[in-house]
Parts: structure tokens; C-alpha cells; sequence
């Protein structure tokens, strides 16, 4: 059996980004560690939500919590920093806010947990955080390094197939997703969203692992509503649309296209 850690930016990004990974290894009786870097207290949450005097930072551990238990994760540890919010806002440059936090002495906490686990792989973001977020890029940065710290042997950048988004948009009304109905994230006017495929080098599939992957989206609630992009999304659409995880190995340097495997090298 190996040991999978599995490292995000905030709460709720576990779910979206590689929720089905996790469980297909906690399934199959592989170790599966999650570490999250911030507590997400910046998110946007909808008035009324919270109950009166409710931080929304304590919520969204909770939240994690919930989400992991669903996932089957055996370990969840927060580094504690605070949520950086985006680029140009007062939170983006706090006192503590991870994006500007120091890359060594935060890979080097990271890689303490990855030693005491004895990683065998470990998932970080691609380059560009999946569409430009500033935490994400740092999650990208001490991920990388703390595996060079610690030795990690695997590590894989979780991001989004720009190809197979643009494709599942196109079949939009075929699969019952009504885009103009719901909040969707426009992939189009961000040229750094997601990667194209001919970069993506692993591709999961989670299938199997659908329900929970959605069961642990739902218990994120503060910050993926049912009237989500995600979650109003008919059952067939959703499969189609997070069924398949997407992976760029770290260090990579060409690819002719994403190769289909039941989980990750370093997990079979």
C-alpha cells in the first residue's frame, strides 16, 4: 500500500480538483493525507449563511472535515495560513497571507509532513493555479520544493482540461446543463485557465467515485451552493464534467497527450 498526500490552497479545492483521487486510493486501502494551506476566510459566502457571530474560517474547517471523512482521507492538517484572497485586493498583501508568505520555511513545514508519511506521491497545482489564483501558484511553489526537500518520489500538478472543458460546453444543451441559468465559470475569457491537452500527461478516471466526489462539493456548503455551476448540473452532465481528474507530471517537459491510468504511478 502507498501513501498519497494531497496538497490545496483552501477548503473546497480537495473536492473540486482531485476529490475522486482521494477516494479511489482511500478505496482500494492506500493512505491518503490532506493538507490545506489556508482556512479560506476570504471566500464569498451568502448573506444569512453564517449564524450570527460565525467565522467563516472555523465554518470551512469544519467543512473540510466533513469532506475528508467522505473521502475516506485518513489525516487532515492545515499549515495555517490566511486565505490571500485575489491579486490587487487589501487581503492579497495581509500579514500571513500565503501568497506572500516564504517559499523555504513553508516547504519545509509541508515537507515535514511528507517525511513522517513517507509520501510516495504527492499532488500539488500546475504553474499557474489552475486559472491564475495566487494561492494556488503557491501551492504549485512550496508543493515542488518541499518534495525536493523531502524526497518525494511522484509528484503530480492537478489542473483542468482546457480541451475537454471547451468540448463538454459545446454539448452544453445536449447534456441538460443549462450555462445561461447558472453561475459558470467562463473558461474562455481566461487564457490561463486550465491547461491544454497536449501538455496533460496522466488522466484518472473517477467514475466509480462520482457520488462521493459530488457528496463532498455538497458538504462545502458555504461556498458551493445547489444553485452552483457544479452542483445544478443534471447527473449525466456532472459525471461528464468531473468524472475524469487531469494530471501534468512535475518536471514534464513534453507530452503526446494525457495517458489513461486507474491511479496515479506510485499507487497501483
Amino acid at each position: 500500500m502507498a501513501t498519497l498526500v494531497s496538497f490545496h490552497a483552501h477548503p473546497d479545492d480537495e473536492s473540486i480538483n482531485t476529490g475522486g483521487l482521494m477516494a479511489r486510493a482511500a478505496a482500494e486501502g492506500h493512505r491518503v493525507v490532506l493538507v490545506v494551506a489556508t482556512r479560506g476566510e476570504h471566500g464569498e459566502v451568502a448573506p444569512g449563511f453564517l449564524a450570527e457571530g460565525e467565522q467563516l474560517g472555523v465554518r470551512r474547517v469544519a467543512e473540510t472535515f466533513a469532506s475528508a471523512e467522505i473521502l475516506g482521507v485518513a489525516r487532515v492538517e492545515l499549515l495555517g495560513y490566511v486565505d490571500s484572497g485575489m491579486i490587487g485586493t487589501p487581503e492579497n498583501e495581509s500579514t500571513y497571507a500565503f501568497w506572500g508568505a516564504d517559499v523555504e520555511a513553508a516547504a519545509n513545514r509541508l515537507a515535514a509532513i511528507l517525511r513522517e508519511e513517507s509520501a510516495d506521491v504527492l499532488t500539488i497545482y500546475d504553474d499557474h493555479g489552475g486559472y491564475g489564483h495566487p494561492d494556488h501558484i503557491q501551492v504549485h511553489r512550496v508543493g515542488a520544493r518541499a518534495a525536493a526537500i523531502a524526497g518525494t518520489p511522484h509528484v503530480f500538478e492537478a489542473t483542468m482540461n482546457r480541451d475537454a472543458i471547451a468540448e463538454m460546453m459545446a454539448a452544453a444543451a445536449e447534456l441538460g446543463i443549462g450555462v445561461d441559468e447558472v453561475d459558470e465559470p467562463d473558461a474562455t475569457s481566461q487564457p490561463d485557465f486550465g491547461s491544454p491537452q497536449t501538455i496533460i500527461t496522466h488522466a484518472v478516471d473517477v467514475a466509480d467515485q462520482i457520488d462521493l466526489k459530488r457528496r463532498s462539493m455538497m458538504a462545502h456548503a458555504s461556498q458551493i451552493t445547489e444553485g452552483s455551476f457544479f452542483l445544478a448540473m443534471p447527473p449525466e452532465g456532472f459525471a461528464r464534467a468531473f468524472g475524469t481528474e487531469w494530471f501534468i507530471e512535475h518536471g514534464s517537459r513534453h507530452s503526446s497527450g494525457p495517458h489513461y491510468v486507474h491511479l496515479l504511478p506510485g499507487l497501483d
